[in-house]
């Protein structure tokens, strides 16, 4: 019997359809969640809905005051915690050296990871809100979600640090490279498939959070008067006017709003993927 003629035991079959089975069940899982939200929000969108704000004097619905709070706290908060955290990830990957102190703080990054979005969304209120004196604002919401989306940020970037070639920084290393100009031109950049994953995921988390953001960010939906001024105004995200439209039992409006966010994510998650992809081949080139 060869390696090529191998016969397959009764057990490697039925452990081979469990996992195909598993992967079937976790796709049309995801197609249905998707599929229904599809059919419930589909009959609620239409322009008004999508161009205007909340108006009982004009009798309207509309999400636009979410949808660009939601952007500007994306944007606002990746700023932020993009920079931070995959400087954390270099510094704990490629300068730190294994101790005491390095494992205190990926301790430190693993619990923070495990922390309730609530106990965020409290200390955000009193320290950034009050202490900072930023008061219910997109930035305070921006803020709080830095700390809440550091941890992934770091976790998955050093996990990606680690799995470029050692060889690399060898070679970098034998031809003169200072090791920030080796980072910065070889390791980064054969890293930042796993680097865009992580910010991939931790806009996940920003786009899905909502109870840490009712605390410090509030749930306005009116429209920004100034492009910058808005940062440091009260402005609900999308996730906030789903569950305010929960709350009031308006389950139509909240499918509508809930399937706004799911296109809003899709867009983006491909978006960042094309620009990455865009600059491998320019890389490569």
């Amino acid at each position: 019997m060869t390696l090529y003629k191998k016969k397959s035991h009764p057990i490697e079959n039925v452990i081979y359809g469990l996992i195909y089975l598993s992967g079937a069940i976790t796709a049309l899982l995801l197609v249905g969640i998707i599929g229904y939200v599809a059919v419930k929000g589909v009959q609620v969108i239409d322009w008004s809905f999508l161009t205007t704000i909340k108006s009982v004097a004009k009798g309207t619905y509309g999400i636009l005051g979410y949808i660009i709070n939601t952007l500007y706290i994306i944007i606002l908060t990746l700023l932020i915690a993009t920079p931070i955290g995959i400087g954390a990830a270099v510094y704990l990957t490629e300068y730190a050296k294994g101790g005491k102190i390095v494992k205190a703080i990926e301790f430190a990054t693993e619990t923070l990871s495990g922390i309730p979005s609530i106990i965020f969304g409290l200390f955000g209120m009193v320290f950034f809100g009050q202490t900072c004196h930023l008061g219910f604002s997109i930035l305070c919401g921006s803020l709080t979600l830095t700390l809440m989306i550091l941890p992934i940020i770091v976790r998955n970037t050093q996990e990606a640090l680690k799995t470029v070639p050692e060889s690399y920084r060898h070679g970098a290393l034998a031809m003169g490279a200072e090791k920030w100009y080796s980072i910065r031109t070889i390791i980064l950049p054969s890293a930042l498939p796993g680097i865009v994953t992580a910010v991939i995921l931790a806009m996940g988390r920003i786009v899905g959070e909502s109870a840490a953001l009712l605390f410090t960010a509030g749930s306005a939906y009116l429209l920004p008067k100034t492009i910058f001024g808005h940062i440091l105004q009260s402005g609900g995200s999308l996730t906030i006017g789903l569950y305010l439209e929960m709350a009031q039992g308006s389950l139509d409006n909240a499918f509508g709003i809930a399937l706004v966010l799911i296109v809003l994510v899709l867009i983006i998650n491909f978006a960042i993927k094309i620009i990455t992809q865009r600059i491998e081949r320019k890389r490569g080139a």
